[in-house]
């Protein structure tokens, strides 16, 4: 049989003749260095295929060979605390073995095969097992249990499994049909792995940050697109939501960012403690990196190594968290490879099934029960940073997402510039899920959670109104209601939904805190409003002790609310007191 060759270079598209057997998404070794790449177009005996790694120095002519195998990752114990690139290279590997530049060729496995674990074993000899099943557990890290689970499309009857320490390249067991089982197995990354049922989202996955839980939650298993143009803090909110968020596990993915940014969130993000454990967040996180430099083929592909290692945890019945950051680079890489392919343009360049392929991304997250016994069930939620040039959100890549996500959380620049954290417009952001999480609210935080929260986004778009009008007459020329709502919306804004991600206390608000803080402001609000219909003046309201006690309460520690909340009600009285007196 003749040897494929390469016919033609088109930057990191290789076209191959003849392709023999090639089948679409089959990986291959391109050239005498043996770059990696992957079919994706077949005409006739020719293959097309990107290659993940620089194409610089092929030559026409040089053998290609098809590996039989699709891209893939290999899934087990020792991802926690890894950082891989976008074909699941650990870059501390990478590093040992060519330096700051990643060799042409270079190969390497995403867990170390020498590595011994102690597993302990579930069960016995005899028993039946299918897909999903635990066949036992390893402490991957301190306190955080791994479950070994039995692979898709493996089944039958168990021959032998011990416990004891395991090397990751030995077998830990058999089947009866003398199958062996491993540690690990290997999945392609572009296909969802199986679930046994998609559960309703119904339990919020509680961020931490006030503006989220409060206004626009996101349920577990629900998806979140943010977009945000350069210097809006989507860095900074997915790493306060990685380190105070209630998930198990945090998957994030440095899609096509720059060089400089990927280095500072390697630099920090070990040094993160989680504030559950006291630990680096490192020991519940795996790290996707791509950068802007590397190939685009490599940065498409990177998204969905990292959303196939959430849905391994998901798997075992973990709470998951993916942040990708950002799928605007993502789809940069598909509108690359697209134009090479000379592929019939959208909108703004963009292939013409750039929607498509966002909704199999998305559609990839959700709160599931799991394959196989014992019965469990976790939740991939899906954080999706979006960079819309010139902060321009009627873009393709935003527009799609939209259609797509379950909630939309909008940064706007005018109020990053203002130092406002989260930087978020509330007039543009949403949620669907606030229905669905409503009663879980409701019992967790107060009965009348859903009326605070309406309570307060009506304070906030009346305050934007006559913001809007105060800027063309002035404050002097608006009535003293208006002028009394004016200055609570602003406390509004800085009290209640705005945070600080250095303040230990203030980094992370428990939904108690967050209650208490806006049923105080409202309560604040509604007397106000009752005192001025009585004919008070509002010279004679005194607003400063009751906005100083409120400070006090959101700087306040989640265990020494109630001396910030007496005072903050002994503040409302003494309004009372003081406009009756007047």
């Amino acid at each position: 049989m003749n040897t494929p060759r390469i016919r033609r270079i088109t930057g990191t598209l290789v076209e191959v003749s003849p392709a023999g057997s090639a089948g679409l998404y089959e990986l291959a070794r391109v050239g005498e260095r043996g770059l990696l790449g992957e079919v994706i177009r077949l005409s006739h005996d020719t293959a097309t295929l990107q290659v993940y790694e620089e194409t610089a120095g092929l030559r026409i002519g040089e053998p290609v060979t098809l590996t039989g195998t699709s891209l893939s990752i290999t899934l087990g114990p020792g991802l926690l605390g890894s950082v891989l690139d976008g074909l699941g290279r650990p870059l501390g590997t990478v590093a040992g073995l060519s330096g700051d530049f990643i060799a042409p060729g270079i190969d390497c496995p995403t867990l170390d095969p020498k590595r011994s674990w102690n597993f302990v074993a579930r069960l016995l000899p005899g028993a039946e097992v299918a897909p999903g099943d635990v066949l036992g557990e390893i402490e991957e890290r301190p306190g955080l249990i791994h479950r070994v689970l039995v692979p898709p499309g493996v089944q039958g009857a168990l021959k032998e499994l011990q416990s004891g320490p395991v090397i990751m390249a030995d077998p830990l067991g058999q089947l009866e049909d003398g199958t062996l089982l491993h540690l690990a197995h290997r999945w392609p990354v572009r296909i969802p792995r199986p679930v046994r049922e998609r559960l309703p989202d119904q339990r919020p996955m509680i961020t931490g940050q006030r503006i989220f839980d409060l206004l626009y939650p996101v349920a577990e298993g629900g998806t979140v697109a943010v977009p945000g143009g350069f210097g809006t803090g989507k860095t900074v909110i997915e790493q306060s939501l990685a380190r105070y968020a209630q998930a198990d596990i945090v998957v994030y993915i440095g899609c096509g960012e720059r060089g400089n940014e990927m280095s500072e969130v390697l630099h920090e993000f070990p040094q993160l403690i989680d504030p559950q454990t006291g630990r680096s967040i490192m020991d519940r996180t795996v790290m996707v990196v791509n950068t802007s430099n590397m190939p685009v083929a490599a940065r498409e592909a990177s998204i969905y190594l990292g959303i196939t290692i959430a849905e391994y945890y998901r798997d075992m019945g973990f709470r998951v968290a993916l942040m990708a950051d950002s799928l605007s680079r993502w789809a940069e890489a598909l509108r690359e490879i697209s134009a090479r392919l000379e592929e019939m343009p959208g909108e703004e360049g963009y292939p013409t099934y750039l929607a498509n392929r966002l909704g199999q991304f998305y559609e990839r997250a959700g709160y599931v029960r799991a394959l196989g016994v014992p019965d469990r069930s976790g939740a991939l939620t899906l954080i999706s940073a979006i960079s819309p040039p010139g902060g321009d959100l009627s873009e393709p890549v935003t527009q799609a997402s939209l259609r797509i996500t379950g909630a939309l959380w909008a940064l706007d620049p005018a109020l990053a510039h203002q130092r406002q954290f989260p930087a978020v417009d509330w007039e543009t952001s949403y949620s669907h899920y606030v229905e669905t999480t409503a009663p879980w609210f409701a019992e967790h935080g107060g009965a009348d959670w859903a009326e605070l929260r309406q309570a307060l986004l009506t304070l906030l778009q009346r305050g934007q109104e006559l913001r809007e009008i105060a800027a063309l007459v002035g404050p002097e020329a608006l009535q003293d209601s208006d002028r009394v709502l004016l200055d609570l919306a602003r406390l509004a804004r800085e009290a209640v939904l705005g945070q600080s991600a250095y303040d230990p206390n203030d980094a992370s608000s428990p939904i108690p805190k967050t209650y208490q803080l806006i049923r105080l402001l409202v309560a604040l609000h509604r007397k106000a409003g009752t005192l001025l219909e009585g004919g008070a003046p509002v010279v004679a309201l005194d607003f400063e002790p009751a906005r100083q006690a409120l400070f006090a309460l959101r700087d306040s520690a989640p265990n020494a609310l109630e001396p910030q909340i007496d005072a903050v009600e002994t503040a409302l009285a003494a309004l009372g007191a003081g406009a009756v007196a007047a």
